[in-house]
């Protein structure tokens, strides 16, 4: 943080420059006196929003010009699918560690459950088919578009219930750490 803010006052001086600026048009253009423009160019002033807002209004630049923000990296996960005990998960997320996100399709079988545990926090949502969760003394059928939410120090299973696969997404997250899902309500 320490290194883009340190950025910000060459920068301010190289983009007033280049717009052929002086200091005291700038002053008048953006009401920042020309001592304080001085002092952010030099480094001796934090920018703050107060200052800057007004200076990219006047140059005509995103904010994120002004302070050099990082390029947004491209959005897309591309990741190859990985197969396990049968199952094929599609990771979602690119980070190791913190919430993990899989598309996890569990083919037809007749499997027995076998619950285990582990630890952390899991919530599921179905896709197609219906999903089978073995969870503590619960034993439920999932269709799609239900989801669940557990403990995963609970002992628990899944695998498919019905004529095909199951497909659905998988939340992981480390203990303690809760999936919030936000839906704006209907209205009637």
């Amino acid at each position: 943080m320490e290194e883009v803010l340190a950025e910000v006052g060459p920068r301010l001086r190289r983009l007033r420059k280049a717009r052929g600026a002086t200091p005291a048009g700038l002053s008048e253009a953006t009401g920042i006196s020309v001592s304080t423009l001085s002092r952010l160019e030099s480094g001796l002033r934090k920018p703050g929003l107060e200052l800057l807002l007004p200076i990219a209004r006047a140059h005509e630049v995103a904010l994120d010009e002004l302070v050099g923000a990082p390029a947004v990296r491209d959005p897309q996960v591309r990741s190859q699918p990985v197969r396990r005990h049968g199952r094929t998960y599609w990771p979602l997320t690119r980070q190791p560690g913190g919430l993990q996100a899989y598309k996890v399709l569990v083919p037809q079988g007749p499997d027995e459950p076998d619950p285990r545990t582990h630890e952390g926090y899991e919530w599921l949502y179905v896709l197609a088919g219906r999903l089978r969760l073995v969870l503590g003394d619960h034993d439920v059928v999932l269709g799609s578009g239900e989801a669940v939410e557990f403990d995963t120090r609970v002992p628990h299973w899944f695998g498919s219930a019905g004529e095909g696969p199951a497909e659905f997404l998988s939340l992981f997250g480390p203990q303690g750490e809760r999936m919030h899902v936000r839906a704006r309500s209907r209205r009637t």
